[in-house]
Order: structure tokens, then C-alpha cells, then sequence
């Protein structure tokens, strides 16, 4: 799937994304990725708590894309986030896509947190 065209000052888009890709400010990622203003990380998932909380003081809150379907998060990953006063909100991952698009051409705050489809 491809996305439109939006305008982004310190961030970059999510172009688009396929199964175990995405493509983000131009360019193919293979797997999860954590995409924080202009960087793009590759994530390990549920288990990798600490590159979220490592961006904590960057973003009012991150997105948590799921993967095809909205499912909920593992306690033992919302645990840690909520300790740390990290907000999240999860819903599946195109939906997050793109609504962190939507929100971060806007200039806010925000990071994406995204599972593969």
C-alpha cells in the first residue's frame, strides 16, 4: 500500500509498507521499525522496550502499530512504558501508519512503533 504525498519538516513519512517491509522517507526496511522524528531503527518488537524508552523525552506519546489486526499489548510491554510515563496507543499497523503520518506532518510529537503486516 502507498500512501499521499504530506508535507514534513522534522520527521519523515511512512511511505508505504508490505508484508515484513515498509518503506519510510524513501527507503525499504525489512522487519519492525521505530521511527522517531528523521530516524529510522529497526525494532525487536515486543520485547525490545528499551528503544522506546530510550526516545521517551522526544515524543508526548508513541504509536503502536500490531501488525494486520489491533490486538493488545503484552503486559510485559506496556509495564515498563506506563513506569516510565511513556504514553502509547496501539491500533493495527496500517491504521497507525497512518495516522502517525497525519500527526507528525502536523509537527507533533510523535513516534511510530511499527510490527510487519
Amino acid at each position: 500500500m502507498q500512501f499521499n504525498e504530506m508535507p514534513f519538516q522534522d520527521a519523515v513519512p511512512v511511505d508505504g509498507y508490505g508484508p515484513n517491509m515498509f518503506r519510510v522517507g524513501g527507503k525499504a526496511y525489512e522487519g519492525a521499525v521505530l521511527i522517531c522524528g528523521e530516524q529510522v531503527i529497526p525494532w525487536g518488537g515486543y520485547a525490545d522496550t528499551e528503544a522506546l524508552l530510550e526516545i521517551r523525552a522526544r515524543v508526548d506519546f508513541v504509536i503502536v502499530g500490531t501488525g494486520a489486526e489491533m490486538t493488545h499489548l503484552p503486559p510485559a510491554f506496556r509495564g515498563p512504558m506506563d513506569e516510565a510515563g511513556l504514553g502509547l496507543e496501539h491500533m493495527a499497523t496500517p491504521t497507525a501508519a497512518r495516522t502517525y503520518n497525519v500527526l507528525a506532518s502536523e509537527g507533533r510529537r510523535v513516534a511510530v512503533a511499527l510490527l510487519p503486516v
